[in-house]
């Protein structure tokens, strides 16, 4: 299926959009921001001529990487000493006060 929008030149209106942002814009701020409008949407119409068939799609782009740091088994707290420095124990556990009725 043909693509139409590759020859001819596509336009937006910068108060649709400016009303689509909920922003009110004078007349002078109108007319300038249409000429920026213009000149991006002019930039995507010369990104359509691109030939992208060959690239893969993704959703990023960059490699995305795991950061963490490696899973590596290491020797815990010694029971006894946690266990020495809580405010009160029973059967090897830390005992709290009860917070909930």
């Amino acid at each position: 299926m043909p693509d139409d929008r590759k020859h001819a030149a596509a336009h937006m209106d910068v108060r649709y959009v400016a009303n689509l942002a909920r922003l009110e814009l004078t007349d002078s701020e109108a007319q300038r921001f249409q000429g920026q409008l213009d000149q991006i949407v002019a930039y995507f119409d010369e990104l359509r001529e691109i030939d992208v068939d060959a690239v893969q799609p993704m959703a990023h782009a960059t490699v995305i990487q795991n950061v963490f740091r490696e899973d590596v088994v290491r020797p815990g707290l010694d029971r006894d000493q946690v266990l020495a420095n809580a405010p009160e124990q029973a059967s090897d556990l830390i005992r709290v006060p009860k917070i909930v009725e």
